[in-house]
């Protein structure tokens, strides 16, 4: 097989684009030159990649097998690279952090802070996302680290997950919860009749929500469904339901009520999560360390946001 890395690129972007001229030009050849390294591929492969359906370009089954494994050896050359021309002095490091909206606005700008102080020259990048789809980045090798929610049924095998603090959940409202005791505490199962403003798929607040309310043994009556972090706090603002939160996410919003869950209360954890399978680069490792020294510091000093408690 003489299957070539500029092929497997070509084949990328056609798979992204579903346009041979448009794939073309974004990797820098003419259209016939592309067509005949992808004829050239699926020679070597001895399967079609790509079919016309209803005059448009779709993958074939070889081609859907395909396109996550050339992304992912794509995606670990050039971490190679990098690391590589790091050593050698070629090129300023590069780190991207994948994150949860809700820890982009508590943990994580300490973090990049104390990064950005130590480590001016390196590219810096930030993605923001449901943890399911940080999870999705980093196997894909679009991401070197994230900061997630760790799953109740367990990390991705492929990943390296090191869980380093828990957080609790709060109720966010406009007006105080029918229901709550003398302490300013409800059940969970005093939510069964209050609308509630609910995440879009890929948030792990979405799951937790549900799953509280599955484990309280009921439904959630659900107000307005699928919002981004922002959204939804503006949703409840305006009164059309209340959310499960994280108590620091709240903490500059001044126009909802908070309330606590009574003991057990919902909890989740927040980790930190890299490919197993790939060596991190020098600017990856350092992230990595300023964050679990970070930690470290503000537990020992109770910095902590509110309600993010050590393990």
């Amino acid at each position: 097989m003489k299957m070539q890395l500029h092929q497997l690129r070509y084949f990328v972007a056609v798979a992204e684009l579903r346009h041979f001229t448009q794939a073309a030009d974004m990797v820098g050849i003419t259209q016939p030159s592309l067509s005949k390294q992808i004829h050239a591929l699926e020679a070597d492969l001895g399967a079609p990649l790509f079919e016309r359906v209803r005059g448009k370009i779709g993958l074939t089954t070889a081609g859907e097998v395909l396109l996550p494994l050339a992304k992912r050896i794509l995606a670990d050359v050039d971490t190679a690279t990098r690391e590589v021309q790091e050593l050698v002095g070629l090129r300023r490091g590069r780190v991207r952090l994948g994150t949860t909206p809700s820890l982009a606005t508590s943990l994580a700008p300490p973090v990049l802070r104390r990064f950005r102080d130590a480590h001016p020259t390196v590219d810096l990048r930030v993605e923001e996302g449901g943890s399911q789809d940080l999870v999705r980045d980093l196997l894909r090798g679009d991401l070197d680290l994230a900061l997630i929610i760790a799953p109740a049924a367990g990390a991705d095998p492929g990943l390296r997950t090191d869980a380093i603090l828990t957080e609790s959940l709060v109720v966010a409202s406009v007006d105080p919860l029918p229901g709550a005791s003398p302490a300013g505490e409800v059940r969970v199962t005093d939510l069964r009749d209050q609308p509630l403003v609910m995440f879009r798929e890929g948030y792990d607040l979405r799951d937790a929500t549900l799953q509280a309310c599955r484990d309280a043994g009921f439904e959630p009556r659900v107000s307005v469904d699928g919002g981004e972090l922002d959204a939804v706090l503006s949703f409840v603002e305006a009164g059309l339901g209340a959310a499960l939160v994280p108590g620091s996410v709240v903490a500059r919003r001044p126009g909802l009520h908070v309330t606590r869950l009574a003991p057990p209360g919902v909890r989740r954890t927040i980790a930190v999560a890299r490919r197993r399978d790939v060596v991190p680069t020098h600017a990856g490792r350092e992230l990595r360390r300023i964050l679990l020294d970070y930690v470290q510091r503000a537990v020992a000093g109770r910095e902590l946001p509110p309600g993010v408690e050590p393990l």
